[in-house]
């Protein structure tokens, strides 16, 4: 399966999105619209600006998230950039693929101890013949031009470099998030997020610390797989109608 989909399949429903005061928790998968949001889980761009669209003074964005849509992340970034005010992004957990470049746009950038900033080139799903593939490769480039750009802007290092450290999918650990220029410090204390990422769609993740709670995992199986299934039937849907409208 497209691992674009395993990403969205496998973490449905697992996370959660909240505002409190000036403070927004963006713990999820991070998908483009509502409706997405409603097919396939995970929280929309169209709820986090509007949330940052509601805010005045200094904002802190806490991330946990394994990723999510690249033209969601830019929606983001653009009104993080209207707002005006000092933005800081923390991570807690990981800010992946879409939430490293959220967390790129930020005035500053907190790094949790033992959390992890990961960036890689972009993935898309594709649907027709020959000519639509080529083009849809034409613009994925284009894509990571962007996105190594962005990173490149924060950092002050080249595009070039940025699109190695993105072909090789990296995981930056807080410490060398900092050495690299993609954060200013370390955190020694965070809160705690209960989303407990699958990360399996990714080549290079770190492997899960232990979870004291996994003594307690048997019980919420059922319902994270029923998410899951769920999710893919779903997806399975939405893939039909694509073919169909085409």
């Amino acid at each position: 399966m497209n691992r674009l989909l395993n990403l969205l399949r496998n973490n449905a429903r697992r996370g959660e999105f909240r505002a409190e005061g000036n403070t927004l928790y963006i713990y999820d998968v991070i998908v483009a619209s509502d409706a997405d949001a409603e097919w396939f889980g995970g929280v929309s761009a169209e709820r986090i600006v509007k949330a940052i669209a509601g805010m005045s003074g200094e904002i802190a964005l806490r991330l946990n998230s394994p990723g999510g849509d690249v033209f969601a992340a830019r929606a983001i970034m653009a009104a993080m950039a209207a707002h005006g005010g000092q933005i800081t992004a923390y991570v807690d957990g990981y800010a992946a693929s879409a939430a490293s470049i959220i967390a790129a746009a930020a005035g500053k950038v907190v790094m949790a101890d033992g959390s992890f900033l990961m960036i890689h080139k972009a993935w898309t799903l594709a649907i027709g013949n020959a000519d639509d593939m080529l083009a849809t490769a034409t613009l994925l480039e284009k894509i990571d031009g962007t996105i190594a750009d962005t990173y490149a802007a924060r950092a002050g290092e080249s595009r070039d470099h940025y699109a190695a450290l993105m072909a090789a999918e990296t995981w930056f650990t807080a410490q060398e998030a900092v050495d690299e220029g993609l954060a200013d410090e370390i955190a020694s204390q965070a809160p705690k997020s209960a989303a407990r990422w699958d990360l399996s769609a990714y080549q290079s993740a770190p492997a899960p610390a232990p979870d004291e709670s996994d003594e307690n995992d048997d019980d919420a199986q059922p319902a994270t797989m029923a998410a899951a299934e769920e999710s893919a039937r779903r997806q399975r849907v939405h893939a039909v109608r694509m073919r169909l409208t085409a």
